[in-house]
């Protein structure tokens, strides 16, 4: 399936996923100290949702927090005081993105981040960040007291004002692991509190493979409907058709 926009034809056949899923027990990525997720089945009076158990289907309760155990997009609630959630927020699915890759770079703390200067002087509606290098480790890493890469205050506010609505990247967080709460690259790209920017989203904990090259390509943006300040999501990106 062939989409034309502005920018170019795409086909819709050949994207490539940049998700994590959220997988059963103890292989899969994990975040924060958030344990990994549970899947068990449902019990209620004589019935059990597992037909290896006896049951006529298979039915399971799912117990999991979108931070941490697999790529998951947030919208303005996940720092308001304000109720705000992703159903609300995402009412598009396809962007325009631009992929680059940063090796980031140290500061005296010994913290890795991605600053202003990694990021290009124009950008589409939505920027997705692969930093490096890459490795498929990413893809189950237990990054938990890891201290692991993150956005510079000041990048977050760049690509704010250069118009960038969605902002992907490949670490658990845009802000540093231990922060004291501060969490000043969501606030800055959010513009939270003075005037936030209720339609725009951050994800998080996505995987880029090293054959997807940098470059323009078609987001689609696809988000978990429930009422959350984060969601599990599952990003597709596709190459224009030359």
């Amino acid at each position: 399936m062939i989409l034309q926009t502005e920018q170019g034809q795409f086909n819709l056949k050949q994207g490539f996923d940049l998700s994590i899923p959220v997988r059963r027990g103890e292989n899969s990525v994990e975040a924060f100290y958030i344990p990994h997720a549970e899947m068990e089945p449902f019990r209620g009076g004589d019935f059990v949702g597992s037909v290896p158990l006896g049951g006529a289907c298979n039915c399971e309760n799912i117990k999991f927090n979108a931070h941490g155990n697999g790529t998951h997009t947030e919208c303005v609630g996940h720092v308001s005081k304000e109720p705000n959630y992703l159903p609300g927020t995402l009412k598009n699915h396809f962007f325009h993105a631009q992929l680059i890759s940063v090796v980031p770079m140290h500061n005296d703390a010994g913290d890795y981040l991605v600053h202003a200067h990694h990021i290009p002087a124009s950008l589409p509606e939505a920027l997705i960040i692969r930093t490096l290098p890459n490795n498929d480790n990413k893809l189950y890493k237990k990054y938990s007291g890891s201290n692991p890469i993150y956005l510079h205050p000041d990048a977050a506010t760049k690509i704010r004002e250069l118009g960038v609505k969605h902002l992907l990247i490949d670490q658990p967080s845009v802000d540093k692991e231990e922060d004291g709460g501060t969490l000043a690259s969501h606030k800055n790209f959010w513009n939270y509190p003075s005037n936030p920017r209720m339609d725009a989203t951050i994800t998080e904990l996505i995987y880029v493979p090293d054959e997807v090259k940098d470059g323009m390509y078609l987001l689609n943006l696809m988000t978990a409907a429930m009422e959350s300040d984060a969601v599990p999501s599952k990003p597709m990106i596709y190459a224009s058709v030359d």
